[in-house]
């Protein structure tokens, strides 16, 4: 494992004095009188439990970067030189039909009313943070001209400012959701949907109740957990009287903004900001299928459910539960989680790690399988960001993992996009960016396809950001063709364990993928002895 630095790291800004640092404490080995910082001990003396978070909050996603014994990195992908599974009935495999752009990325989930998306790949959960917020036009219309899944996460309509309740504290008025789902809606071209997330305060305010009265939404997706934490969602806000209105709607706010003390430490500035938590969740078996009942009983077509880097009991109990509840969907995070706004310390140290947690998502199904127990449609989370990352997860989970959710990595695009235009109008394009062009339609490689997609009148209204999170898409689509071609699988479902090989006898152990030199080894042995 590589030398961990518990007491400095970019996401926090802090960093070590000395070259010298001891590996479990983090420290400097030799700590000096006078020393000026800049570590989290340091920090921590003057600002506390801010340096629980990664900063600046609203500006920054984060992902916890401690390197695991076993990863998905150890996992290679297997290159045949003859074959082709997965082609369409009838067609002879041969050079001229087992071309990778014939390869088929298209995907979908669901128990009986299934959803298709143009590749296996949807966002992950696009919550109350800021960052979510402020970029949500570039992330839903992105995601609804690649054709995958969004998922509006959870707090959306507690936080909102312009939230209005009945007496009885249900949601009456939304704004803020209205638009997240609207906009998704208006460039949905029949692949993927919009599903919106719940936790103990969204169900308390009724958003189910609310997101299908208003909008008809078809999935409610619940939600146990992340790979990031292990407690509930976080957001930071640096207003007094905002901190008040979320601890009235019920939230826990801390420090406590009612507490005279800690309104006085805000008015003399040391308190600059106040976060607001959701509560921890309880699960059972009979609490969990009522509450599928009742959400599908207020006429939701499809009921999906997130969990996360829990024990193997959890997990255990996800995909048992889930089985009897007969769920469309379950989504499995492991750590160390990427996030908007999550505890840094433990995105960096809590939980199962994913390649570790996905292997027994595997041999669990396998084992309800082979009772005779139908196994949900599976979606592996954690870390991944590129098209041999999905390969794998699809690869590692089949036959049951449909698709990949991403997380930060497609966010990304779409901040980098909307980027473009504060950069052309406030000083000029960066040498990154404009080695490719001056004007978005010679920057974005997937202009035109848009334009073909909307229409030229239209295309004023699409956010760039949007146009890089396609583009990033599509680079996703066209790299998995050719790894899925190179492996002689030309559909998703033609993928199988059989595709992956451990560079490591561990990482064979753990993953039950056998050890490259003894993958294939006895078709060899057969070649050599005939």
């Amino acid at each position: 494992m590589n030398l961990q630095r518990p007491n400095a790291n970019d996401a926090t800004r802090s960093l070590n004095r000395s070259r010298s640092v001891v590996p479990q404490s983090g420290l400097c080995s030799r700590c000096v009188d006078g020393c000026k910082g800049n570590c989290e001990v340091f920090q921590a003396t003057f600002r506390g439990r801010e340096l629980l978070y990664p900063g600046p909050f609203g500006n920054v996603t984060a992902g916890g970067d401690k390197d695991y014994p076993v990863d998905y990195s150890h996992l290679n992908i297997q290159g045949y030189a003859f074959g082709g599974s997965g082609l369409p009935e009838h067609v002879e495999a041969n050079p001229d039909t087992c071309i990778f752009p014939e390869v088929q990325v298209a995907t979908e989930y669901g128990w009986d009313r299934k959803v298709k998306m143009a590749l296996p790949v949807f966002t992950g959960a696009l919550g109350s943070t800021e960052i979510a917020r402020k970029n949500w036009e570039h992330f839903a219309v992105g995601a609804a001209l690649s054709g995958v899944t969004l998922v509006c996460g959870e707090n959306v309509c507690g936080i909102d400012p312009r939230l209005e309740l009945d007496s009885g504290g249900k949601i009456t008025s939304a704004p803020d959701m209205d638009r997240r789902i609207e906009t998704y809606k208006r460039y949905h071209r029949g692949l993927g949907e919009i599903l919106v997330q719940m936790n103990v305060e969204d169900t308390r305010l009724g958003v189910a109740e609310y997101v299908i009265e208003k909008h008809g939404l078809d999935t409610i997706e619940l939600k146990w957990g992340q790979g990031a934490k292990c407690i509930g969602g976080e957001i930071k806000v640096d207003s007094l009287e905002r901190a008040l209105e979320l601890q009235k709607r019920g939230y826990m706010v801390t420090p406590n903004p009612s507490d005279p003390i800690i309104q006085a430490s805000f008015q003399d500035g040391a308190i600059k900001e106040f976060e607001r938590h959701s509560r921890l969740g309880f699960i059972d078996d009979e609490g969990f299928l009522a509450e599928v009942d009742r959400l599908r009983g207020l006429g939701f077509k499809r009921i999906t459910l997130k969990t996360g880097a829990y024990s193997l009991r959890e997990l255990a109990m996800a995909l048992k539960w889930g089985s009897k509840a007969k769920i469309d969907l379950l989504t499995i995070d492991g750590a160390p989680g990427g996030t908007g706004m999550s505890p840094w310390r433990m995105m960096e140290e809590w939980g199962v790690p994913a390649i570790y947690l996905h292997s027994a998502a595997v041999q669990f199904a396998d084992k309800l399988a082979a009772k005779g127990e139908r196994v949900p449609d599976l979606a592996f989370a954690g870390g991944f960001s590129a098209e041999d990352h999905l390969f794998k997860a699809l690869a590692l989970g089949a036959p049951y993992v449909k698709a990949v959710c991403m997380g930060r990595a497609l966010m990304i695009p779409g901040m980098v996009g909307k980027n473009v235009v504060e950069w052309m109008n406030n000083g000029g394009l960066p040498k990154s960016v404009s080695i490719y062009g001056t004007k978005p339609e010679e920057i974005f490689v997937c202009w035109e396809q848009i334009v073909d997609l909307v229409g030229k009148n239209e295309m004023k209204r699409i956010p760039l950001g949007a146009v890089g999170f396609y583009s990033y898409a599509q680079k996703l689509a066209v790299g998995l063709q050719q790894l899925m071609a190179g492996a002689r699988c030309f559909n998703l479902s033609a993928i199988s364990r059989r595709e992956l090989m451990s560079l490591t006898r561990e990482c064979a152990e753990v993953t039950g993928i056998p050890y490259l030199m003894e993958a294939y080894r006895d078709e060899a042995e057969a070649i050599l002895d005939s």
